[in-house]
């Protein structure tokens, strides 16, 4: 089947839902997301979305605090873009319903948190992104040009390559068609033709052992434009939350948020002792970046699984007015967060790479807009400053919304697409093994690429990752589609983009660690 819109967002989270609702008055709008449209990385942001909004607070202070957080890399001109545009995009998603917690007087209730200097994340209790999510969700259904359709999974993008051309990351014209798209339930492969296509697809954290993100984050958006011939970059900036929930074998790990800390919550060692001070004068409320490497130095000096955080002498009534679903997360496991210590250990969370886009959104594909967490946007650098992400993802999403508004009407479908070809393909038995090569995928990625490298680590995990590539694909080629085969094919194909870009950097910054480039900024880890 083939299906026209004039504009197709692949993924459900605040970019692409943000997006769909900005073009919606403009043209035929759909939305597909291989879950049911609920389940993103958005739905589960804790801490909330940084914004200006106070007298106290300024512009440059919020600039000055991404740059510092960013190590050098992060661009400038696109930081001080994506900051200055926070309390109009604010505004908007209040207009949209979201609700963010307020003080007695009427004003937002700001927390503050690792690595800014003054108080500017506007949150509704510990659950932001749920809230933004079920807001913007109510929206997108009731709108008449937005049709959402969920257990759909994009397969790959539609180029030239499918008229029979031939594709390279030389070819400046590459153009965006669409998409093929698998409906899960029926196992039909539909054609998707759009005038402009929108990827709002998450991030990478499931090619890791532990991380806080839900099932779907496997790169499928990085993966299918890497493939599509388009421009990736800075994928080896992966970011470990600092304290998720720690317990053995579950996924994803339930996050303690970094608004804790700034609310005074404090680190302790195996031992019971502060440490955080020995590393960085700003303590437990340090980047991100800074913090877990000195939590995994502590764990490994110890030989501990974790270590623990400290909220005892916070106020107990504010604590549970202000983090219910982590007080609540305590009680289920017999912890009471406010007298008893939180086991707290670092879990992937977050790629500051991916789909190199400019200040509109573009990417190096013709038509091809991305936002979110699968966009390289530049506002991170080598790592990202907290709660900027929600901020990121609508900035761009409304810089994407206004550049395909512009073009669309110069834009037509492209006609002569084939249909997906299943000729040579069956259900295999084999397709049993995908668990087990998915496990053996985020084993390489934590052993060898997590918060400390080295370039014979790198060397192992790519040596390591080679043999699983071409398994995966040889399953592939002769394999009838399913959302399974695809999400493992994609998280390889990211994980080789981590460990390339990783091998290329032969530096220490920011979130990349590498034992044999030691840096000054960062704990010296072993």
């Amino acid at each position: 089947m083939k299906k026209y819109v004039d504009f197709l967002v692949i993924g459900s989270g605040l970019a692409g839902l943000g997006f769909a609702l900005k073009v919606a008055p403009y043209g035929k709008v759909a939305i597909i997301t291989k879950d049911t449209v609920s389940k993103t990385n958005t739905s589960y942001a804790q801490g909330g979305i940084a914004a200006v909004v106070d007298s106290e607070d300024s512009y440059e202070k919020h600039i000055n605090d991404t740059l510092d957080t960013g190590d050098g890399l992060s661009r400038q001109d696109v930081v001080r873009m994506v900051i200055s545009e926070a309390p109009s995009q604010i505004d908007e998603l209040v207009s949209w319903g979201t609700e963010f917690d307020k003080s007695a007087e009427g004003t937002y209730d700001l927390n503050k948190e690792g690595g800014h200097t003054a108080p500017r994340v506007l949150h509704h209790k510990d659950h932001t992104g749920h809230e933004i999510q079920s807001s913007l969700m109510k929206r997108a259904f009731e709108h008449p040009n937005i049709e959402i359709l969920e257990e759909r999974y994009a397969l790959d993008l539609i180029t030239q390559h499918h008229l029979g051309e031939i594709v390279t990351h030389f070819r400046e014209d590459i153009m965006c068609y669409g998409a093929y798209v698998l409906d899960r339930n029926s196992g039909s492969v539909d054609t998707f033709l759009s005038k402009l296509t929108f990827l709002g697809t998450g991030g990478v954290g499931n090619i890791y052992q532990t991380t806080t993100n839900p099932h779907i984050a496997t790169g499928d958006g990085i993966a299918m434009v890497y493939r599509a011939k388009g421009i990736i970059d800075n994928m080896e900036f992966i970011q470990f939350h600092p304290t998720a929930f720690y317990e053995k074998d579950v996924r994803p790990s339930f996050l303690i948020s970094e608004a804790l800390r700034g609310y005074g919550a404090i680190l302790r060692n195996w031992d019971g002792d502060t440490f955080m001070e020995k590393y960085d004068s700003r303590g437990s409320l340090a980047p991100r970046d800074i913090v877990a490497r000195a939590i995994d130095h502590e764990m490994k000096t110890a030989g501990a699984d974790c270590v623990y955080l400290d909220a005892t002498r916070c106020d107990a009534n504010g604590l549970i007015e202000h983090f219910p679903n982590i007080y609540k997360k305590g009680q289920v496991s017999n912890i009471d967060i406010t007298r008893d210590l939180i086991p707290v250990s670092p879990a992937a969370h977050f790629v500051c790479g991916g789909i190199r886009v400019n200040k509109t959104g573009e990417s190096s594909i013709n038509n091809l807009f991305a936002g979110g967490e699968n966009a390289s946007t530049g506002l991170h650098g080598a790592n990202r400053l907290a709660s900027n992400s929600l901020l990121e993802a609508i900035v761009f999403a409304d810089k994407s919304a206004k550049a395909a508004i512009d073009r669309m009407e110069q834009i037509t479908h492209c006609e002569g697409i084939p249909d997906w070809n299943f000729e040579g393909t069956s259900f295999p038995e084999e397709m049993i093994l995908i668990t087990q090569e998915f496990k053996e995928l985020q084993s390489i990625m934590s052993n060898y690429v997590g918060i400390v490298r080295s370039d014979l680590r790198l060397q192992r995990a790519f040596d390591r990752l080679e043999l699983l590539y071409k398994e995966t694909e040889a399953l592939y080629k002769r394999a009838t589609p399913s959302s399974t085969l695809c999400e493992l094919r994609n998280a390889i194909n990211a994980a080789y983009l981590v460990i390339k870009m990783a091998r290329r950097r032969k530096e220490s910054r920011g979130l990349h660690y590498n034992l044999d480039y030691p840096s000054k900024r960062h704990v010296n880890n072993t």
